[in-house]
């Protein structure tokens, strides 16, 4: 579940606490987590709605100014409408890992482990490849690199995420680049031979 960069600042201080989706299958479940760049999103609940449901309230704790902003926003998509209640539960982990540029010996293992499983369940090796290109050309457009490993754009923007989820990258306004612990993984990789 993605959010517009318009809705960060109120994911991050709590004043959203609704969001409307519509889908064919849910895709968060209640009781679950959702990391989101407002930090990490604890689900309360997900259900299905009907559009006359909706209140001008759940509009503005869903983010909009008006219920009718909300309401031309739903009609762009098609599946089922969805309402998800959620709160906020904290830092995203990922936050304090990418910071972390102290490896370890078991830290090292344990990245070179998780970029071995990806680069397996892939058609080939491309994890080494791609955080030296983001280490060579931070803020290079996804579109610019995914062609390099001959990929649709979706699918080279899926496997970056895999990396950030590691702590190794960071997303851009544009591009990517690596984090402290991206460039400290990168700086022993090479050293280490």
């Amino acid at each position: 579940m993605l959010f517009q960069k318009r809705f960060w600042p109120g994911l991050a201080d709590g004043s959203i606490t609704l969001a409307f989706r519509r889908w064919k299958r849910a895709t968060v479940k209640a009781g679950g987590t959702l990391r989101s760049p407002g930090g990490l999103l604890a689900i309360e609940a997900v259900e299905r709605c009907a559009l006359k449901d909706i209140t001008a309230e759940d509009a503005r704790a869903a983010g909009y100014a008006s219920k009718r902003e909300l309401l031309d926003a739903l009609k762009r998509r098609e599946g089922a409408l969805h309402r998800v209640r959620f709160a906020p539960a904290g830092a995203d982990p990922r936050d304090a890992l990418r910071r972390d540029d102290a490896l370890s010996d078991e830290d090292r293992a344990a990245i070179d482990a998780a970029l071995d499983r990806s680069d397996q369940s892939a058609d080939a090796p491309w994890t080494r490849a791609v955080l030296g290109w983001i280490a060579e050309e931070p803020g290079r457009r996804a579109g610019d690199l995914a062609p390099r490993l001959g990929l649709p754009l979706k699918v080279f923007k899926q496997r970056v995420r895999r990396l950030k989820t590691l702590g190794l990258t960071q997303s851009l306004k544009v591009g990517y680049r690596l984090s402290p612990r991206g460039r400290a993984y990168l700086a022993r990789a090479t050293t280490d031979g």
